[in-house]
């Protein structure tokens, strides 16, 4: 029985990350510290599969890794949930919907010559995000500041992140920080400047990528690359496109790649599947498979081999420390990015209105967030 039970259990499990990531990589739009924060409503306080504290740690975590964000929360909650086939099932079922979305754009454009327009549903789809992250940030703060230090290192990182600091140093910076803390002691300044120079050196791996003609081997390998070394926003993965596929290989436009990633921001799910788009347009629909293994793949191994390190960081005083710190830039990061969004997303009356309403309705009345992103997007399109 017990076998058979367990068995049970296992399949439920994954049915059940199945349809969450599903419906997620349909619904969350917004980029990654939305996709995130609607991952926190679900899974930590309707569906309680993990603690806030569980959640943050997985969150600081994945800021560390290479990859897309929000899938690599996604393979991390699968792999809490149900091992390693969890982990196949969540990441896979975020990622397709926006791949299957973004690959039939790419038809489209092949076909017509031109970029559709972005939906009118954004419109009002976009108020509704800014709530969501707002919930989210509301609920994980005051778990992940736990006294006063962290309290300084969050203004901190959220000052160095508005100021333009790049990311990587924001986190290492605090994680530094708080260890040093605890142990009374100087942080090397050897780290802190390995630290800077690795985003240097994730920059130029992803600048030297030798001149080849277009074939799908060598389009599945520059995804790979790519997917390997970058860290940071759509805007960082702007720059490595531009520089493999427009300036090194010639084998787009500078129109083609921008509509690639203004196709990649009005889809929901992750930004990375710009790549498909990409693909699509320059291999047909191998190359929008081969692209979309590429770019992802990465993400899984670094999520296998990193969380697998998660209970050893927590059990040491010194790495748990530099966690705590990490975790608490991770949400100064978040809450720089809302207010970017905020910019761009709260431009009248109406969509001020729409995200004044939806904070009341999810942090009064507890609503998920599906269907007001499910009338944020009817507003849209009547207006």
């Amino acid at each position: 029985m017990g076998p058979s039970v367990s068995a049970g259990q296992s399949a439920r499990a994954l049915r059940e990350l199945l349809s969450l990531f599903l419906r997620l990589g349909v619904t969350a739009f917004g980029g990654p510290a939305a996709h995130i924060a609607m991952m926190e409503d679900e899974v930590v306080r309707r569906k309680r599969w993990l603690s806030q504290a569980d959640f943050l740690d997985l969150l600081g975590l994945t800021n560390l890794i290479p990859g897309p964000n929000s899938t690599e929360m996604a393979i991390h909650i699968g792999r809490q949930r149900a091992g390693l086939r969890g982990l196949l099932v969540a990441g896979s079922a975020f990622i397709l919907p926006a791949a299957a979305i973004t690959g039939t754009l790419g038809f489209v454009y092949v076909r017509f010559g031109a970029a559709p327009r972005a939906l009118a549903a954004l419109y009002g789809i976009k108020p509704v995000m800014i709530a969501v992250v707002v919930q989210a940030l509301r609920s994980l703060t005051p778990k992940a500041i736990k006294s006063r230090s962290l309290l300084a290192l969050g203004i901190g990182s959220f000052v160095m992140a508005a100021l333009g600091v790049n990311e990587l140093v924001c986190l290492g910076v605090a994680g530094l920080a708080e260890w040093a803390v605890r142990k009374r002691f100087a942080p090397p300044p050897l780290l802190l400047g390995g630290a800077v120079s690795s985003g240097g050196v994730a920059a130029l791996a992803g600048a030297k990528v030798a001149v080849a003609p277009f074939s799908l081997p060598v389009l599945f390998l520059v995804f790979v690359k790519i997917g390997s070394v970058l860290f940071g926003s759509g805007y960082v993965l702007l720059a490595f496109l531009r520089s493999a596929f427009v300036e090194q290989r010639h084998w787009l436009t500078e129109v083609q790649l921008l509509d690639a990633i203004a196709v990649g921001q009005v889809t929901p799910g992750p930004v990375f599947t710009t790549a498909t788009f990409i693909g699509y347009l320059l291999g047909g629909p191998w190359g929008a498979l081969l692209a979309t293994l590429g770019i992802f793949l990465p993400a899984f191994v670094f999520v296998a081999i990193s969380a697998a390190f998660l209970p050893k960081i927590r059990g040491s005083l010194a790495l748990g420390a530099a966690l705590d710190g990490v975790n608490v830039a991770s949400l100064s990061l978040m809450a720089v990015v809302t207010l970017q969004l905020g910019r761009a997303a709260l431009v009248d009356w109406l969509s001020v209105l729409l995200a004044c309403a939806s904070a009341v309705l999810l942090l009064r009345f507890k609503l998920n967030s599906t269907w007001l992103i499910a009338a944020g997007a009817l507003v849209g399109m009547l207006r």
